[in-house]
C-alpha cells in the first residue's frame, strides 16, 4: 500500500548507500517520473526533460561524472532532470495547439475574451519574455519594467539569468514530485549536487542550451545508507506568520 503524502515526506531521506541485493522495478520508477511531470510549471511551458538511466555502462560513466560518491556508486538506476529553457518556442507552440484543439473549430472572431487572452499569452507575452540576444534584450526589458514599476506593480524577472532560474524552479518542483512518489512506494533516492554537469551533458548527448537541474540516485536503502539523524532548523526560526 502506498504511503500517504505526509508519510512519504517523512520517509524520504537522502540515501547515500543503496542495498545491492534489493532491486527496483524500472517501470515503477517510470511511473514516478510520470507523476513528476504533473508538477506546477511556469506558464505551463514544461521546460524540462527526464533521463532515466538503467544501462550499466552509462551508470558507470555517471559514477565518474558524479565524483565517485557512494550515492552514485551504489545506485541501481539514476534519473537526471534537465532544464530546457531553450525549448520555449516549441513548448509555447504545443500549448497553443492544445488550446485551439480544445476550443473547437472556431473562427478567431468567435473566441471569447478569455480565450483570446489565453492564445495571445503564448503568441505575445511568452515570446516577449523569452526572446533574447546575448542577454541584451533581457536587460533592456529589465530597465524598462523597472521604470514602469515606479508607478505600478510589474513583472521584473525578465533577464536571461531570471529565466534560467524560472526553468530550474519548475524542474526542481518536478524533482520533488518524483522523489516523493518514489518514497510513497518504498523506493529511495539521493539528489546529488556534487557532479560534473558538463560531463553529464556529454554522456546524455545534451545540446548546449540544456542545463542539469538535478541528478538523482535511485535504489533501496542499505542499513548504513543514511548517515545520520535528520536535522532541521527549529520551525520557529523559519516560520513567519503575517
Amino acid at each position: 500500500m502506498e504511503k500517504t503524502v505526509t508519510e512519504a515526506i517523512r520517509y524520504r531521506r537522502s540515501v547515500r548507500i543503496f542495498n545491492p541485493e534489493k532491486d527496483i522495478d524500472a517501470e515503477k520508477v517510470r511511473s514516478c517520473i510520470e507523476n513528476a511531470i504533473l508538477a506546477p510549471t511556469s506558464s505551463n511551458l514544461q521546460l524540462w526533460e527526464f533521463y532515466h538511466i538503467t544501462d550499466p555502462g552509462t551508470l558507470k560513466k555517471m559514477v565518474h561524472a558524479c565524483l565517485g560518491q557512494n550515492a552514485a556508486k551504489t545506485a541501481e538506476q539514476m534519473v537526471v532532470i534537465v532544464a530546457r529553457r531553450d525549448l520555449w518556442k516549441q513548448r509555447a507552440r504545443d500549448n497553443r495547439e492544445f488550446l485551439k484543439k480544445n476550443l473547437g473549430n472556431k473562427k478567431p472572431s468567435e473566441y471569447s475574451r478569455r480565450e483570446k487572452f489565453a492564445l495571445g499569452y503564448y503568441t505575445k507575452v511568452v515570446p516577449a519574455v523569452y526572446v533574447e540576444f546575448l542577454g541584451i534584450v533581457g536587460w533592456l526589458q529589465y530597465f524598462l519594467f523597472s521604470i514602469i514599476g515606479l508607478f505600478r506593480p510589474v513583472y521584473r524577472q525578465v533577464r536571461r539569468s531570471d529565466m534560467r532560474i524560472v526553468a530550474h524552479k519548475s524542474a526542481g518542483l518536478a524533482a520533488q514530485n518524483f522523489m516523493l512518489s518514489m518514497a510513497a512506494i518504498g523506493y529511495d533516492t539521493c539528489p546529488m549536487e556534487g557532479s560534473d554537469t558538463l560531463r553529464i551533458k556529454r554522456i546524455l548527448g545534451l545540446p548546449w542550451g540544456a542545463e542539469i537541474t538535478m541528478t538523482i540516485g535511485c535504489g533501496i536503502r542499505d542499513e548504513k545508507g543514511i548517515y545520520g539523524q535528520r536535522f532541521r532548523i527549529p520551525f520557529e526560526k523559519v516560520y513567519r506568520k503575517i
